[in-house]
């Protein structure tokens, strides 16, 4: 996994903006202002977070030793994606868009009909 590949796929959804509001080491992607992936940007190989459902997390955690909780997140609602273990491009993809749609269907109601998928 690449950091540019990982970029790409979360700035190709709709309504994603990319920042560094915790500091210069961690890239953050947000759907309207609500957090749904981050990328650590002070390792040598991309790994990135991502939001789940707590049982669908789980699942991964067990099917995929490159697959665990977030480091400082709540690892109920949030996995890391670990590079060093060559998880497959499309799982990655998979996963990002779930994080994605799962953060942009818990906003509110008004924010939604004024930025529709």
């Amino acid at each position: 996994m690449e950091l540019d590949f990982l970029r790409e796929q979360c700035l190709s959804l709709p309504y994603v903006t990319e920042g560094t509001p915790f500091g210069p080491t961690v890239l953050v992607f947000k759907v309207l202002g609500k957090m749904f992936a981050l990328v650590p940007l002070d390792i040598e190989v991309a790994s990135i977070s991502l939001k789940n459902t707590p049982e669908k997390n789980v699942e991964l955690r067990e099917e995929h030793e490159g697959i665990q909780g977030a480091f400082h997140m709540n690892k109920t609602h949030w996995n890391m994606v670990l590079g060093e273990f060559h998880i497959k491009k499309s799982l990655v993809v998979e996963l990002i868009l779930e994080s994605h749609q799962l953060v942009y269907h818990s906003l509110p109601k008004k924010i939604k009909y004024e930025n529709p998928l």
